[in-house]
Formats: structure tokens, C-alpha cells, sequence
């Protein structure tokens, strides 16, 4: 059916054969009359006039093809083709491996007059015996350590200092001894000085492999450490800095321009901060004890107010902790409300950690509480950066036991192992909380992330926040009075009063340990799908957006990127009745099992008793299969066959409620799964996130009052007006009686989100909220009509955001997380949006995610839920006041950030300019009306000239055909465009297609039955010279940038000039339908003004349409507009003025007025 429809709209001649001498193009309005009396004589039918619009469109494509006269039209099209490639996901990059460096030589540095110094050879030789009891040494990629040359060193250190360790080597021991003490912290023996090469060599070589791409992360169990070290002096442990170092070899010699340095040992490197105090290439970030300088080493710096300096400043952050006994919920506090946030808007290429692991429980140096499994969960929360570009070095670590599991269980997630389980989230503790509030105060003129506290002249409720440091009564290490020489370094360590809190801690490790859950499925992934599915369709219009290609065009995907090869399919099975009156009546079961017997007359009647509904006799068999899918995929994941799945299902099932089906859904099938899973496998604590654009209400309702089901919903909400249209998606909706809190809504309003503003939301509210719940299943409403180019959601998520949320919920629940298909219709999003999430679960690496600023209505909006979720979760505790009285140095500071930033952006701007420049777009009229394309950086020569390759994607396979870049010329030249960039941003539609009237098409997410711009058909390729790189930025910049249209209304139609101006200047969007008395789908006639029902409702609309040739209409749900002629939406700069008229009745606000019409 699809194929005969696109072969026929291609075919003008065929169209015109079947209606000769028919035309129903451009007629002055005056003419209106005769039209509509012609048309009822003739008892035109609507498709009549569709066919006729089509013939008459091609006719005026050739002529504008001979005339090929303007060229403003050229980079339209270039722009529309950009928003086709911006949609576009290349299959990921699998790099496999993770490098393991370890070398007994390392074993040969050691302190000759003391035994039992904490430094000690077992510091590297535990954790890897550990790692190969777990059996993760074999499954590393094995990295030979290399020992550094001396130029290497030189670029963080002097010759001189090289010269003074080198000299180590032949020294007896009274002169090391005497050499020592010069030093604070520090000895030597004659292998000292090859260790130090071997473990700074070590460090670059494996920096360079995953640079190289020849592994994708890695862990370096070296020895000795390296983070103290100074330019010109030994300190604590370290010789030669081995992360500042690699960090200065990879930005001078490998050209890298943003590398992230995480330091969690718990000293502060203060060696590595000096090395990149003004350097904005390199963002350093401290999580250390300080206790306001009480502990080593003892230093000013080391403080939350150093933040760098000179074009550095900013690029500094310290986290002093100033009490000992932190835990895992206040490093995961750390990471969620501040390291994360910064680290996205970073943007790193290369991430490396100074991974000490004296802040674990047990430790003499820390004195913390922070549990191996706990150092998994933070590495895989690093590891979304930088696309999985992560070297973890070791630093410290003096607990054998817990250094050892801890470095364990890093690598293991390395290895992409899930995340163990760890006990629910506690109340971060008042000392951390002050220090991240004390660090927010001093960064956020510098960090667009940090949006989430009030600063104001009030006190904050924090006292250590009001007060600036350092405190008077305690004696910080200045160069003035740091002391010559270090004697105690000569001193045995007294063992029994050094290690007696690891003594007494000990048993507490082992039960941690033991009770530590390191299992692993047996498969990564389990993939559901059954093309049976597809039997639900829509008997009244092929254009609906819940068609049957949403299923398969995912899983196509799917198999394009070789992922269901790599899943394990479940076997398809039905939902029993029992099964589905776990959430709904009984009822309801037999009145969607009634659908079956009846036929087509009578379930159109019956449609009229829904909301968004359609039905066929297959509804039924279709909504049990997608429940019992599900299911299937619960049981696989419960019995620990897969670690996690995924449910390529449909209908979707977030809006039915107990009794009723709405919102294309009849059967809630995440919730039964969440009753299944609990009636069956006893489980506790189970943890809903639906990040569909639309509001889970049926899910919502079904676990208001319970406790043991957290439903977290981040949807599209626009103050109550999108669908489904009820206050019940509203923030401060918390749950009743019991389960008052455990319902979490993150409604949007103010125009469209993107990745942005959802990982906004997931790093300060889902995850906090997640980590503090502690479930032990994760089940995601995973809804992709929130994806740039979705005809409903208009909103503006990337697959990369859709795959970033998907990391951040796989360290949840020991990985057991399972996906179910809920709304979308842009078919290429879905697609693409749906088989990244799958490649994240099978462990891939995320995407690269650039940052953008989130909005800030999208910040009110967060700042909003935390306002009402604090009082039910304490680890929401930091959204408070921040006194501020320094407002003119605040506002310098900002103002200097903004001037850097805006020297950032003109850089990035010219960059890609560059990259641009000889980029241009053809048009292949070969492939069928829906493809996708794909610039690659590949370049062939062609007929002697050097030219980018551009590959054309057939759908339902990953053939790709390489075709020489020439240029297309647009087929719409000449003609008025209006690219609203507001268009997107006004509410309405919903999972019904009460905003589109239903008229998308399944197959490209055009709505109605036209192609994407430039894929029109005819029988030539044309030419056009290349569109230069200046005219795609004001393109892009004129168009809004961030809101092209991912799927291309028509800018202009031949019923354009049928449209009336807009009487009295208003319109009302409340207005009835004049038939039938309806209001709830409704659109108005732009040639008449007379308001009718949706064909969702009675085809009132319609009717009039066919009846009056009044073609020309707008909807009150979305404000789109839609041509009947051309079965086609328009978005032309005609027709803004309606359109204005219709936002300002409904929301109470104009829409920016296009520069063209200013």
C-alpha cells in the first residue's frame, strides 16, 4: 500500500491521465464561488482534489525547474537537507577492549628502613590479584608498560629535578635516608627512579591507546603515585606526575584542546592543580578531606575558593570535605549536583582519573566510608563522558582490602560489568552539602549548569555557607614557614596506631564484600518483537501516526547496526487475562476482547466512545501480544537469562487507565509488568521512568498510592493544554496516602526541549531520586516522540540524549533495566533513537552529546519540582538560598565569562565554517521518497576533483550507495518561506492526533501524504554550485538554529492565495465545533473562518473541506496547517498572521514576528 501510494504520487502523468483537464490550482478568491459550485456539480471526491493538487504541484516544479532563476531557494534546501542529517545516527563505533597495564617491576620501589610503610609494593600487587580472581585479567586487553623518556618528563618537570632522582640509583642507603628527609612524604631507593619512568610511561601509553582508538578505556595499576608531584619538587609519595604529564603530552603533541582530570584520592593533588592553574584546556576537579586545612597538606589552595586564574579561572574545582566518615551518598551528591553538570558543559575529548583510593571505608589516610561497589558506580558515570575515552590511573590507597575490591570492581565496570547494587541513598550530610554549595557560590558566574539555587541577599539555611574561608585558628603550609626538612619521614610507622581503624573495620569490609552481589546474566540483552504486532492498524486513514512501520522500522535498525544479532530474542507469548486484570478491570479485558467479533461498521461506530483511539478486529490479539511481550522480557531479565531488555511493542500502553483505553493504548503494559514482576518475584522496590513526550496518567493512576512503585514522568505539558490535556501531569501531583512522594512529574512548558534540558532534569532530579529509592528493577516508558522531528512531541531530544538517559539508568538495579516502546512517530527518530538505547544497553559507549545552555523555562521547571520533591527526598536538599553581597564582583565575573565564551562560539563558528565549506547536498531521484542521508569524511576523486562522498540510505536495509557530491537544487525556488523557528514551541497535539488530525506519514514523519523536501521525484538530477558555508550559518541562524524543521512542511502551495485574512484580527480557540457542538479536537477554515470538528470526532472538517473547496485550515491543537489539496502541511509566511492570532487566543502571547514581515 505504501509503495502504490509513493509510485502514484511520483507519477504526474498517471495523475493527470486519471483527471484531465481537472485543475483546482491558484484562483483569485473572487473565484471562490464558481470553484465550490463546480466541484459540487462534478461531486468531487477529496481524493479527486488530492490527485489534482499533486498534478498541479509538478506542473509548477518543471516550470520553476526551466526558470532556475533565484538561488535563495538553494540554501533552504540546504538547510532542510541539514535537518535531514542532523536526524541521521551512524551505526556506533564499537571499540572493544579495555587496557590493563601491570608490571612486577613497579614491585621494586619500596622503603628500605620501614617494612610496614603504607607506600608499600602489595598497593599494586593486591588489586591485581583481585581483579584476576574475578577473572577481569583475561579479559582485558593487556598493555606492556613502557618506561617514559626524559623529554617526556620535561614537560611538567626541570632537568634538575630529573638529575636528583636519577642520582638515587647508586646512593647507599644512609644517603637515601638523608636525601628523604628533604622532602615531605617521600623516599627512596635505587629502583625508584625506573619506577617512576615505568609507571609515567605506563600512564601515556595507555592514555594513547584509547586515543588511538585501539582500546576503549583502561585502568593503570602502577606505582609510585603521581598527583603530588610539583614542577620542582617530590612530595607525598610521587616522584613524576604521571596524569599531569600525559595530560600535557596529549594537548601539546596530540593536539587535544578539553581534557577532564577527576582527582578522588582523598589528598588533594595540589601538584596537579599548579601545573594547570590558568590552563582552560584542562578542567581539574578535587573531591578531598581538608577539614578547613587541618589535614595534609595543609594547604591554602587546596580550598573550595581556588578556581584558577588568568583564562583558567573556573577551570579549577576544589571539594574539600571537611569531616571524616563520607559516604557513598555524599560522593554520589558530589557527582549528581555538581562534577556531572560542569563535566557535560566541559565537554571533555579525554577524561583521566587520579584514582586513589584512600577515601575508601577502612583506609588509615581517609578515615571515609565509601564502599568499593560505590567506586563502580561513580566510573560509570565518568564513563558517559568523552565517549567512553576514560584512563583510570592509580594514585592512592593504603587499606589492602578495600583498595583491592575497589580497584576491582573499577575495572569491572571498565569491562562494562553492571554497577552492583548498593543500599538506598541516605541523607547527604550537612559538612558536604556546604561544600557543594560553597563551590556552586563560586563557580556559577562560569557555568551555565549551575542554575539550581536562588542567590539572594537572604542567609543561606547552611551557616559554613555565609561565611568566606580561610578559618583564623588554623595554621595552613605557606611558603614562609614550610618547614627544611622532613625527619619524620625517617620514623617506623607505628603500625598498630596507624592501622588500627582498618583493624577495625576489617569485618565490616568482609560483610560489604560478601554481601555484594557481582552476578552477571548470562546474556547482555534480550530483544522482543513479533511482526504480528503490525495487525493493528487503522482501517480510516493510512496516515495515522500509530502505524504498523513504527515496530518494524525500529527493528530494522536494529538489525542494520547488527544489534539483534547480539540480543537474545524472547519467545512470543500472549498476556493472559489474569495477567491483565493485575491493572485492569475486568471488565475493560472483555470489552477490548468484544473488538474481535465485530466488524468494520460497527468499531467505527464504536471509536466515537474513545478518546485517540483507532480499533480494527486485530486490536485485541496485538495489545495482549505487546503486554505478553513484556512480560517475557520481565521474566528474562528476573531469571537473570539477560541483564537487561528490550520491547519493540505496539500498541503502547502508558495512557490506559483501569478501565478505559485512550492515547492509542489499550493495555497499560508497563504497569502489568510492574505488578507481574512484584506478584512473581517478590520484588520490592520498582522504579517507572517514562520519558515520552506525553503524561503517563494511566501509569500514574494505577500506582498514585503506592510506596513500592516510584513513577518518575518528564513530559511535555504546556500548563495542562497538551494532551492528554489534564492537570494530573502537574509537578506537584506527589502521590496520596502511602505513596505520597514516590510520584515524581517533571512537566515542561515554554517551547520545545532537547537533550539539554533532560539531562538537566535526570542529573538533579531522577537520579538523586533513584539512587535515594534504590530499586531493584527499572522499567522505562520509552516514548520517542519527544525526538527532533517528531510530528507530535515537536520537541527536539537527539538518539545521543536518549542513549545519555539510558547510561544513567543502567547503573541502577544491578543493570536490570527493561525498555518498552511507548508513543513516536518520526520514523527515522524512533528508529535511530530506540537503537541507541539498545547499543547502550549491550554496553557500547554513549554518543558524543554537545552541550547546549538549558533553557530557562526548563530550569524554572526543575527548579519548580525540586521545590515540592525536597520535602519527600533528602538528597534533593540543595535547592536553597546562597547569600551573595559581592554582587559587582559576581557581575564582572560573569561578564568576563560571557565575553570568553563568546570568543568560544566564534572560534567553534569559524571551525565550522571551515569544515563546511565545500560540503554540498544532491538530490538522488533514484531512491524511494523516504531516505535518509549521511555525510561521511570520506573523499574520492572524481573526475580530478577532490569531493566529499555522500551516501543515500534505502529503507529496510543498510546498502549504501556512495554518489559524487554534487549539488540539488530545490524544487520550491523562487517561491516565499517562512521557517518559523517558533513553530515547534506551541503547545498542543498529543499522543492522540488531536494535534495533526492524524494526516502524518508513517513512513517519513512528513505529515500528510508529502515527501521531504528535495525527495519529490522526477526524472532529472539538477545542479547548482556549492551554497558556501557563510550562507548555511545565516540560514541556519535566521531559522532558528536549534528548530529547523526535521520534517519539511511545504513552503508554499498552489491554494495559498485562497486564504482570508483573519477577521477582526482574533480567533477563538475555544470555539465549538458549528455542527456537532464539539470542542475537543477542533481546527478552522483559513478561506471562511467557520470552525469544525477533527475526523477524529465526526469529519466535520472534512466535509466542509470537500464540499466548499475550502482547502486552507489550521489547528487549534498544535497550529499547524494543513492543505487538503496538496494532502501536505504548509508553512508559509502567509499565513502568519493566522497562525499569531490563534497563539495569542491560547496562550495569551504573540509569536516572534519573522525579520521578513518586522
Amino acid at each position: 500500500m505504501h509503495q502504490q501510494y509513493s509510485d502514484e504520487e511520483q507519477d504526474p502523468d498517471k495523475q493527470q491521465k486519471q483527471q484531465p483537464g481537472l485543475d483546482v490550482g491558484v484562483k483569485a478568491q473572487s473565484q471562490g464561488v464558481q470553484v465550490s459550485q463546480e466541484v459540487k456539480d462534478k461531486k468531487m471526491t477529496l481524493e479527486e482534489i488530492k490527485q489534482s493538487g499533486r498534478a498541479e504541484r509538478q506542473r509548477r516544479r518543471e516550470e520553476r525547474r526551466r526558470q532556475q532563476s533565484d538561488s535563495d531557494s538553494e540554501s533552504e534546501y540546504l538547510v532542510g537537507k541539514l535537518a535531514e542529517i542532523a536526524l541521521t545516527v551512524k551505526e556506533p563505533d564499537l571499540i572493544e577492549g579495555t587496557g590493563l597495564i601491570y608490571d612486577e617491576r613497579m614491585l621494586k620501589h619500596e622503603n628500605l628502613w620501614d617494612k610496614d610503610y603504607p607506600e608499600n609494593p602489595s598497593r599494586i600487587s593486591g588489586p591485581f590479584q583481585r581483579c584476576s580472581e574475578l577473572g577481569l585479567t583475561e579479559r582485558c586487553v593487556r598493555l606492556e608498560a613502557q618506561h617514559s623518556t626524559e623529554d617526556m618528563v620535561l614537560l611538567q618537570h626541570s632537568q634538575e629535578l630529573i638529575e636528583k632522582l636519577k642520582r638515587t640509583t647508586e646512593m647507599s642507603t644512609e644517603e637515601l635516608k638523608a636525601e628523604a628527609i628533604k622532602y615531605d612524604s617521600v623516599y627512596f631507593n635505587q629502583a625508584t627512579y625506573e619506577c617512576s619512568l615505568l609507571s609515567l610511561g605506563s600512564t601515556v601509553e595507555l592514555m594513547e591507546q584509547i586515543l588511538k582508538k585501539k582500546v576503549r578505556n583502561g585502568m593503570a595499576l602502577i606505582r609510585p603515585p603521581g598527583h603530588h608531584a610539583m614542577s620542582e619538587e617530590f612530595c607525598g609519595f610521587c616522584y613524576f606526575n604521571n596524569v599531569a604529564i600525559a595530560v600535557k603530552h596529549a594537548l601539546e603533541n596530540l593536539k587535544l584542546k578539553k581534557i577532564l582530570i577527576i582527582d578522588w584520592d582523598v589528598h588533594h593533588g595540589q601538584g596537579t592543580q599548579q601545573m594547570f592553574y590558568n590552563d582552560p584546556r584542562v578542567l581539574y576537579f578535587s573531591i578531598h578531606r581538608y577539614e578547613f586545612g587541618k589535614f595534609w597538606p595543609h594547604l591554602r589552595e587546596s580550598d573550595y575558593d581556588f578556581i584558577g586564574e588568568d583564562k583558567g579561572v573556573g577551570y579549577n574545582i576544589n571539594v574539600p570535605l571537611n569531616q571524616t566518615g563520607m559516604a557513598d551518598h555524599d560522593y554520589l551528591a558530589i557527582f549528581h549536583q555538581v562534577l556531572m553538570p560542569i563535566a557535560f558543559e566541559f565537554d571533555p575529548e579525554l577524561v583521566l582519573i587520579s584514582a586513589g583510593y584512600d577515601c575508601a571505608i577502612g583506609c588509615p589516610e581517609g578515615e571515609m566510608g565509601v564502599t568499593p561497589a560505590a567506586f563502580a558506580h561513580i566510573t560509570h558515570k565518568v564513563m558517559s563522558l568523552a565517549q567512553g575515552r576514560v584512563a583510570v590511573i592509580l594514585e592512592g590507597g593504603y587499606c589492602l582490602k578495600s583498595l583491592s575490591e575497589s580497584a576491582a570492581l573499577t575495572l569491572r565496570t571498565l569491562l562494562g560489568d553492571p554497577c552492583p547494587r548498593i543500599p538506598s541513598s541516605q541523607e547527604p550530610c550537612d559538612s558536604v552539602t556546604e561544600s557543594i554549595l560553597n563551590v556552586i557560590k563560586v563557580l556559577r558566574p562560569y557555568w551555565k549548569c549551575l542554575q539550581y539555587q536562588e542567590f539572594t541577599s537572604d542567609p543561606c539555611p547552611f551557616e559554613e555557607v555565609n561565611l568566606s574561608p580561610p578559618k583564623p585558628d588554623i595554621i595552613l603550609i605557606t611558603e614562609e614557614n614550610k618547614p627544611k626538612e622532613y625527619p619524620e619521614s625517617l620514623e617506623p610507622t607505628k603500625v598498630e596506631e596507624y592501622y588500627k581503624v582498618e583493624k577495625r573495620l576489617s569485618p565490616v569490609i568482609d560483610r560489604i564484600i560478601a554481601n555484594t552481589d557481582l552476578s552477571i546474566a548470562k546474556n547482555r540483552t534480550c530483544i522482543a518483537y513479533d511482526e504480528g504486532m503490525r495487525a493493528h492498524c487503522s482501517t480510516a486513514s493510512y496516515y495515522h501516526p500509530e502505524s504498523p512501520d513504527r515496530i518494524t522500522r525500529i527493528f530494522d535498525k536494529h538489525t542494520e547496526w547488527g544489534l539483534t544479532q547480539r540480543c537474545t530474542r524472547v519467545e512470543t507469548r500472549m498476556a493472559t487475562e489474569a495477567e491483565l486484570t493485575l491493572i485492569h478491570s475486568s471488565a475493560h479485558v472483555e470489552e477490548i476482547k468484544s473488538f474481535e467479533d465485530k466488524n468494520p461498521f460497527e468499531l467505527k461506530r464504536l471509536e466515537s466512545n474513545y478518546q485517540s483511539i483507532y480499533l480494527c478486529k486485530d486490536s485485541y490479539f496485538c495489545a495482549r501480544m505487546a503486554a505478553g511481550f513484556v512480560l517475557d522480557v520481565v521474566d528474562n531479565v528476573m531469571t537473570g537469562q539477560s541483564q537487561n531488555g528490550v520491547a519493540i511493542v505496539r500498541p503502547p500502553g502508558h495512557h490506559a487507565e483501569c478501565s478505559r483505553a485512550m492515547g492509542f493504548c489499550f493495555f497499560n503494559n508497563v504497569g502489568i509488568a510492574a505488578k507481574y514482576a512484584q506478584s512473581k518475584y517478590n520484588v520490592k522496590k520498582v522504579l517507572i521512568v517514562d520519558w515520552d513526550v506525553h503524561h503517563g496518567n494511566g501509569t500514574q493512576h494505577q500506582f498514585y498510592e503506592d510506596p513500592s512503585v516510584l513513577f518518575i514522568s518528564l513530559h511535555r505539558y504546556d500548563r495542562g493544554s497538551f494532551y492528554p490535556c489534564t492537570t494530573e501531569g502537574c509537578h506537584t501531583k506527589v502521590g496520596a496516602g502511602e505513596g505520597t512522594g514516590f510520584n515524581v512529574n517533571i512537566p515542561w512548558n515554554n517551547g520545545p526541549m532537547g537533550d539539554s534540558e533532560y539531562i538537566a532534569a535526570f542529573q538533579q532530579v531522577v537520579m538523586p531520586i533513584a539512587y535515594e529509592f534504590g530499586p531493584e528493577l527499572v522499567l522505562v516508558s520509552a516514548g520517542f516522540d519527544a525526538a527532533m522531528g517528531d510530528p507530535l512531541g515537536c520537541y527536539s531530544l537527539t538518539p545521543a540524549g536518549y542513549g545519555h538517559m539510558t547510561h544513567m539508568l543502567s547503573s541502577l538495579a544491578n543493570g536490570k533495566v527493561v525498555l518498552v516502546l511507548e508513543g513516536g512517530y518520526h520514523l527515522a527518530a524512533i528508529s535511530n533513537s530506540m537503537a541507541m538505547c539498545t547499543s547502550i544497553l549491550l554496553g557500547d559507549g554513549c554518543p558524543h552529546l554537545p552541550y547546549v545552555k538549558t533553557k530557562d523555562s526548563a530550569v524554572k521547571c526543575i527548579q519548580d519540582v525540586l521545590d515540592v520533591q525536597k520535602q519527600y527526598w533528602k538528597s534533593l536538599k540543595f535547592r536553597v538560598n546562597i547569600k551573595t553581597e559581592k554582587k559587582e564582583n559576581t557581575e564582572k565575573a560573569e561578564q568576563e565569562e560571557m565575553e570568553r565564551q563568546k570568543e568560544e562560539e566564534m572560534k567553534k563558528i569559524h571551525e565550522l565554517a571551515e569544515q563546511l565549506k565545500d560540503v554540498t547536498v544532491i538530490k538522488d531521484t533514484e531512491t524511494p521518497r523516504e531516505h535518509v542521508v549521511v555525510v561521511e569524511n570520506v573523499t574520492e576523486d572524481i573526475g580530478g576533483v577532490e569531493q566529499k562522498i555522500i551516501h543515500t540510505e534505502q529503507p529496510h536495509n543498510g546498502e549504501k550507495s556512495p554518489v559524487p557530491d554534487q549539488s540539488g537544487r530545490d524544487e520550491t525556488k523562487g517561491l516565499p518561506q517562512e521557517t518559523n523557528s517558533e513553530g515547534t514551541e506551541v503547545p498542543g497535539g498529543g499522543d492522540s492526533p488531536g494535534g495533526n488530525n492524524g494526516e502524518n506519514d508513517p513512513t517519513t514523519g512528513c505529515t500528510g501524504g508529502g515527501e521531504l523536501l528535495g525527495a519529490e521525484g522526477g526524472s532529472e538530477a539538477p545542479v547548482v554550485p556549492p551554497v558556501s558555508a557563510n550562507e548555511v550559518l545565516r540560514q541556519l541562524e535566521a531559522q532558528g538554529h536549534t528548530q529547523m524543521f526535521a520534517v519539511t512542511p511545504l513552503p508554499w502551495c498552489p491554494h495559498l492565495e485562497t486564504v482570508s485574512p483573519v477577521p477582526r484580527g482574533r480567533i477563538d480557540t475555544s470555539s465549538p465545533c458549528e455542527t456537532c457542538g464539539d470542542s475537543s479536537e477542533n481546527w478552522i477554515c483559513l478561506v471562511c473562518y467557520k470552525i469544525y470538528c477533527s475526523r477524529f470526532v465526526n469529519e466535520h472538517m472534512l466535509m466542509h473541506g470537500v464540499m466548499e473547496t475550502h482547502l486552507m485550515c489550521l489547528s487549534f491543537s498544535d497550529l499547524s496547517i494543513w492543505c487538503y489539496g496538496c494532502e501536505h502541511y504548509i508553512d508559509n509566511l502567509a499565513l502568519f498572521e493566522a497562525k499569531n492570532a490563534a497563539h495569542l487566543d491560547k496562550f495569551g502571547s504573540a509569536l516572534p514576528r519573522p525579520l521578513s514581515l518586522s
